[in-house]
């Protein structure tokens, strides 16, 4: 069989530990034997970013804009411990968090639905996508202790110096802590197109959730934002995919996930989308099962797993084991990059490829065979767990009778 030819790469930002040794196995089974892979490669693993002072983790980014779109292995931010490990110059920040800002994106999270993978809330059939806005609030907030005795107050000054003051609390009868947060009208637009956007390509129903009620002011302007831009861009285009918008309060929308069927996409702001996909990854089976992507109101796309760098499965390899490592959630970041990029080129043999490549997944999951993790929470009856080049060969053996079909 000839190899699907691609026109324009898409840009490869790879990673760490055994997410890392993952992602070289999952190009040499699953895609090379395939696909004539045109990429532009960047090495986002912590040892690189060291090296170039995280100047690789800014070029990968804008060369995503340039491109359109991005596949990403899953990465380490640092904490101390790291910075004894890896001897680094610096505590480096978070890639995906540099990532988000440059493209201004924001983050789609969606699960994977497997046959005996049963959702802890049976009523949900269909997957539920979580939009988490990827900038503000706590994420890039200001804090302090207030001893007792002292008073805070927030102040904004204004261009001419002029000040607006308000008491946040006067401590006068205990210690106590103070913390300011804020959001720009320009993200918080820029996350509300790229939701009605995506809600558009998905062809699903668009909530979006915060507590107005309570914040009258910061909460407030999201509903406010998202309401003008859909009246104003939106409405139209919606009614003609005959799909819906609404906005409710956060507790309320709640209640209304737990008692839905799912097939919806439920956007938040950054905290409460922080919690909630990790909420929905658990309540639908598991965290290796969930895609994540980027997408920026222009319209580019960075693909990738929701989960971390899996450290102990990598120390383990590093001693010689074979692991068990789930690796779904990682060949559907190739897929969706890949499909993406045969729908912006016009390649329907990549579009059908990628297809394939997450039928076959899906196929050999369903055929009892799985990770160890997964095979724990599996309600299947004949279930084989199996390593990962076993579980990537057996899917690679399932995909090669597709394209031959």
């Amino acid at each position: 069989m000839d190899k699907i030819k691609m026109t324009t790469p898409l840009v490869e930002m790879d990673g760490d530990e055994m997410t890392r040794v993952i992602w070289q196995m999952i190009k040499d089974i699953l895609i090379t034997p395939f696909v004539e892979l045109k990429t532009e490669y960047y090495d986002l693993g912590l040892v690189h970013r060291n090296e170039t002072n995280d100047q690789v983790t800014i070029d990968s980014a804008e060369a995503t804009k340039k491109y359109g779109v991005a596949v990403k292995c899953a990465t380490i931010t640092p904490n101390a411990q790291r910075m004894t490990e890896y001897n680094l110059k610096e505590m480096w920040k978070s890639p995906n968090g540099t990532i988000r800002a440059i493209l201004d994106g924001t983050v789609f999270r969606k699960p994977i639905l497997v046959k005996g993978i049963v959702p802890y809330i049976p009523t949900w059939t269909k997957p539920i996508t979580i939009a988490r806005h990827a900038y503000g609030d706590i994420y890039k907030n200001t804090e302090l202790k207030a001893p007792k005795g002292s008073k805070a107050e927030l102040v904004v000054t204004d261009a001419n110096g002029n000040e607006t003051r308000a008491l946040i609390h006067d401590f006068k009868n205990s210690d106590g802590i103070v913390q300011g947060v804020h959001n720009l009208d320009n993200s918080i637009a820029s996350f509300a197109r790229a939701c009605f956007n995506y809600a558009l390509d998905a062809g699903e129903d668009l909530w979006f959730a915060s507590k107005d009620t309570i914040s009258k002011t910061y909460d407030h302007r999201f509903k406010d934002i998202f309401a003008e831009i859909y009246e104003a861009e939106y409405k139209e285009k919606f009614e003609a995919a005959g799909i819906e918008y609404f906005y409710t309060l956060i507790d309320d929308a709640i209640a209304r996930v737990v008692r839905s069927e799912g097939g919806f996409i439920w956007a938040c702001k950054n905290y409460d989308g922080d919690v909630m996909s990790d909420m929905l990854a658990t309540a639908f089976g598991s965290l290796g099962l969930m895609t994540s992507v980027l997408v920026s109101p222009d319209g580019v796309y960075e693909y990738e797993a929701a989960h971390g760098t899996v450290t102990r499965h990598y120390y383990n390899y590093l001693k010689g084991e074979k692991t068990s490592t789930n690796p779904i959630a990682t060949i559907f970041a190739w897929s969706g990059a890949l499909r993406k990029r045969a729908e912006l080129d016009n390649i329907p043999g990549l579009a059908a490829y990628a297809d394939n490549l997450e039928k076959a997944s899906v196929q050999t999951m369903e055929d009892g065979i799985m990770d160890k993790n997964l095979a724990m929470i599996s309600k299947l009856e004949n279930k084989r767990p199996v390593d990962t080049e076993t579980f990537l060969r057996e899917i690679a053996a399932r995909l090669e009778k597709l394209m031959n079909a």
